[in-house]
């Protein structure tokens, strides 16, 4: 752990939020409800210099619940404090403070990585000195800058992901958060992401995750939370979680407890 580990860098109270359904929606979900509650009094703490993962299947709120802490949608009640900054009330100081990725990032296929990472840059208010230091660390880092020149529409889906990460990470962000960062990639390329998030550990920042793998979290996460149906059921170091199982073995015992007979 880094020094000021204790430090508590996040923390979610209570967040809630829920969504109208459409019919086909309605229908898919089987259910006669026009809203569907995605998270429902969720909170958790991450510390400086740890990995914390939001462990839960698909339709969890896992998701859901990244984007309201990255401030891209506001929830319908609770808040989350993240160094020092409330994403209901300050959201703008809250994304200087953060880096957010997702698989669902979408980046324009006409620009090329070079234009992209100054564009965002320069959106984060770096000066040109420090903007052409970090992209030359960077694009080093992930082998970018073979690329950068390239239209992001010509390049692999691994390379696209590494660009969204440098993109993600431009202004380096005291807490960098993830959904599903492995997600969709090649092996190598995701251990070169992983092995990322190691090091942004080891620089003492937070790192959140969401995934539904169990290896990852038992890789990289410091501390877990397992999420069922928007709500958190259980919170802690692996070994507090697991107490001598497995995480597999625990997070099915648990899910199984909380729907029943459902699989």
């Amino acid at each position: 752990m880094a020094e000021n580990s204790d430090e508590i860098i996040v923390r979610a109270e209570n967040l809630k939020k829920s969504f109208e359904l459409s019919r086909k929606q309605q229908k898919i979900e089987k259910t006669g409800d026009r809203r569907k509650t995605a998270v429902n009094g969720l909170s958790f703490t991450a510390r400086r210099g740890e990995i914390y993962g939001l462990l839960g299947p698909n339709g969890a709120g896992k998701t859901t619940t990244l984007r309201m802490l990255s401030t891209l949608i506001k929830p319908d009640a609770g808040d989350a404090i993240i160094c020092g900054e409330s994403i209901v009330k300050n959201p703008q100081k809250v994304r200087d403070k953060i880096g957010f990725m997702t698989g669902e990032l979408k980046l324009e296929g006409f620009f090329t990585p070079d234009y992209l990472f100054d564009f965002f840059g320069n959106m984060h208010g770096l000066e040109r000195e420090t903007l052409k230091a970090r992209k030359a660390e960077l694009f080093s880092r992930f082998g970018i800058d073979r690329f950068a020149q390239v239209r992001v529409k010509d390049l692999s889906t691994g390379m696209k992901q590494k660009v969204s990460l440098v993109i993600a990470i431009v202004h380096d962000p005291e807490v960098v958060i993830f959904d599903e960062p492995t997600n969709g990639l090649d092996v190598i390329t995701a251990k070169v992401v992983t092995d990322f998030l190691l090091e942004l550990k080891a620089m003492g920042k937070s790192v959140i995750l969401s995934t539904h793998i169990f290896s990852l979290v038992e890789k990289l996460c410091d501390r877990a939370g397992i999420i069922i149906d928007g709500k958190s059921v259980t919170d802690g170091t692996l070994e507090e979680i697991c107490g001598g199982s497995t995480l597999e073995e625990k997070f099915f015992e648990i899910y199984h407890g909380v729907k029943g007979e459902e699989v």
